[in-house]
Parts: structure tokens; sequence; C-alpha cells
């Protein structure tokens, strides 16, 4: 049997609980990898809309077409990743780990400004390392820092409706809005900065799908308007990125928990966008014909 090493230089030696270890060497990759990637996040009168789409790419290549890139982290909150991809999954294991273990300690949930500022404070030591993480957290902030458990499923029902699937919490049904509840939108990057506003796009489809949100956001959508605005900016992001495509995820989220979308194919939303260009140009040619005439 071949002799095991020592395991004492491994136990002794100090590292930081979050932080990169001091003897970590930096491994060069074989070829430069190039992300990309279509998140967004908006608040409305009637919570927050995050959505993504499913294209996962590594340069030219398309690794995977069907990625989850919304995860739920609890039931008032999801995050929306871009960056690498097992960077992303890793630190939203992380996250998720830390405000349950919040939760066990303190008997209440962790609100979403100090998840966000936790986050934050995690990232930090591996500023200008190669760690490429971009999280969005999307939720609805609770008063009081949500003392209820989030775990308690006798305080929860799965909407399975066809059109919807998701979880929801069965209490009250809206919480005044306040200066510490109402939605929340939070960007959180792997160097350590923390930016909240009413609207967040990340990902090398961004300025597109901002194109679309400046132009029809406002505090008084619905939700069937938020959520086909969402739709409509992911759909032009993924037509002129060559990084984004193949699906959209769409989750609303508001004071009764999160609520998931079934994945809507973006194929089938340019034809018929095509088909709505046709029909516009068949009008317009018959009115000229007409006036014309």
């Amino acid at each position: 049997m071949p002799p095991f090493p020592q395991a004492t230089p491994f136990i002794s030696r100090s590292t930081p609980r979050f932080g990169p270890p001091n003897h970590a060497l930096s491994v060069q990759r074989p070829f430069p990898l190039s992300h990309g990637t279509t998140t967004l996040g908006f608040t409305f009168q009637g919570g927050v809309i995050a959505a993504a789409d499913t294209r996962a790419s590594a340069a030219g290549l398309v690794a995977c077409p069907a990625v989850h890139k919304i995860t739920p982290i609890h039931s008032h909150l999801v995050v929306t990743s871009s960056g690498s991809g097992a960077d992303c999954m890793l630190w939203e294991r992380i996250l998720i780990r830390e405000i349950r273990l919040y939760e066990l300690r303190h008997k209440r949930r962790l609100t979403i400004r100090g998840s966000a500022k936790l986050l934050s404070f995690m990232l930090h030591p591996f500023k200008g390392t190669e760690v490429c993480v971009a999280l969005t957290l999307c939720g609805w902030e609770k008063e009081g820092g949500n003392t209820d458990l989030i775990h308690n499923l006798d305080n929860q029902s799965f909407v399975t409706d066809g059109s919807t699937s998701g979880v929801v919490s069965n209490t009250s049904a809206a919480d005044p809005l306040s200066p510490n509840s109402g939605p929340r939108v939070i960007y959180v990057c792997s160097d350590g900065a923390r930016l909240q506003g009413d609207i967040i796009s990340v990902g090398s489809g961004s300025p597109y799908a901002y194109g679309v949100l400046d132009g029809g956001l406002s505090w008084s959508l619905s939700k069937e308007e938020a959520i086909s605005l969402a739709r409509e900016a992911v759909f032009r992001a993924t037509h002129r990125d060559a990084y984004s495509g193949n699906n959209v995820d769409l989750f609303h989220i508001s004071a009764q928990g999160w609520i998931q979308r079934p994945r809507e194919d973006l194929k089938e939303e340019y034809y018929r966008e095509m088909e709505r260009r046709a029909n516009f140009r068949r009008e317009r040619k018959k009115r000229d014909t007409i006036e014309s005439s």
C-alpha cells in the first residue's frame, strides 16, 4: 500500500474563509474564452421581473443551448447570473448556504440588501483574479426582515396551472410599500461592486435590452405588460447578439413569492415578428394603393 501524505501541513495552513489561498497558482487557459449573455431585472408596481436567455457560449462555440441563468434563492428572491458558468454556480450555492445559516442562527431571513452586502464582502477578496461573476438579486423585501420562516411548508403552495409554475407563500397579499419593503433589484459583481437600481441588464446583449426597456418601462405597467416588455427585450438582444439566444426564462416576484413562466423558444418569437412585419407591409401597400387611386 502506498504511503499517504501527512495531513498536518494541510490542516495547519491558515486561509481566509472566502478569500483565495495565498499558495494558489494562476493556471493559463489553452485559449481565451469569451462569455456572452443577456439578463435583466426591473421593478414595477406589481413586483419584479427577471428574465434571461438560455445560451451558454465559449468564444464562437455554443456550449449549451438550454442552461438556467435564473436561480431561485428562496421564496422571495431569485438571482440572474452572467460570467463564468462554473463561478456563478459556485457562488449561488454559497449564497444559498449563507442565507440559510443566517436564518437558522437568527430565526429570521436575511434581507435582500443584507444578502447583496454579504455576497459583495465574500467576492471582494477575489478582485483582480480570474473569477468572473456578475449576479443580479431580484426579489421582494418584506417589512421586519421576514421574520416568518420560509421553509414552513404549511404556508406554501405550488402553482402548476399550465401557464406558470413556482412557489407562492400564503401570507398577506401585499405589504404596504415603505423604505424597508417592496421590490428590489441589486447588482453584485466579482470585484465586490454593489449597485441598486430600478432597472439592471447585464451581459453582451444588455445594450440592446436597455434600448427596449428604456422606451417602454414605467412604474404603472400591469403584470402582463411587464412580462411582454421583458420578453421583447430579451428577444431583441438575442436577435442582435451572437452570444445570446435559444430560449427565454422569466420570473415574476411579488409579495406572494416568485412565479416562473414556462420557457419560451425565441425562434417562435422570431417567426411571429417576421409575420407581423409582413402584415404591416401588406397593409401599408394596400393603403398606398387606395390613396393613389
